[in-house]
């Protein structure tokens, strides 16, 4: 999560995203992109099975204005070793280390609260801020799928005016002391919890883009 951005710069160049392992691998290893939830936790878990883990692609829906969205509406991932782990790396700016699925308490990641609850087909996942936060979180269900079960939300958001991957440009990464984000021409670092916001113009989005994110613009274009 600090080396692989979650960005959705494909979307607004109109390019298709392919859900299939070797495009993955070849987008975000060889040529050094990052993607959104489907393509990061789609290749994250067939990294963690060739290492030897036990993963289970999950769907789920999002939480949006105190409402879950549909099935397959974002990708994560339930781990299991001793115990069940739940590990995300495509949900923005959200946890950073996977949190116990059958935890019934709250959880501290990074100064944030997160708490699991399920009954054992169904769980939901939501994390707070701070005690006068709106929660964010996700709805999700233990049946596992294949990369093509996800094909026709991974379209909608692709190309859908009502997805809010084609609303806005982004490429965010976490950092040791906080996050840094290309929100459209918007430069934003966070920082021990200060956040610093400056415009930019196309010329300065493509330096930024390079500097903080080892994305070429000139490789981005061309590819």
């Amino acid at each position: 999560m600090h080396a692989v951005p979650f960005e959705n710069l494909d979307i607004h160049l109109g390019r298709p995203i392919v859900l299939e392992e070797a495009a993955l691998f070849d987008k975000i290893v060889r040529r050094r992109r990052g993607g959104f939830c489907y393509e990061l936790n789609g290749l994250f878990s067939s990294l963690l099975r060739t290492l030897g883990f036990r993963v289970t692609r999950l769907s789920a829906g999002v939480l949006d204005d105190g409402a879950f969205g549909p099935a397959f509406d974002h990708m994560t991932l339930a781990v299991e070793l001793e115990d069940r782990w739940l590990a995300d790396v495509g949900f923005g700016d959200s946890f950073r280390e996977p949190l116990r699925l059958d935890e019934s308490g709250d959880q501290l990641r990074d100064g944030r609260v997160f708490r699991i609850s399920h009954d054992g087909r169904q769980g939901t996942m939501l994390g707070h801020r701070d005690t006068g936060s709106d929660p964010t979180g996700y709805r999700f269900d233990f049946t596992g799928h294949t990369l093509a079960d996800y094909e026709a939300m991974c379209r909608f958001h692709q190309t859908s005016p009502e997805s809010p991957f084609t609303r806005k440009r982004v490429c965010t990464r976490t950092t040791p002391a906080g996050r840094i984000t290309l929100s459209n021409l918007q430069l934003i670092v966070t920082e021990h919890g200060r956040r610093r916001e400056r415009d930019l113009n196309e010329d300065e989005w493509r330096r930024a883009l390079a500097e903080h994110f080892g994305i070429d613009p000139v490789g981005l274009a061309a590819s």
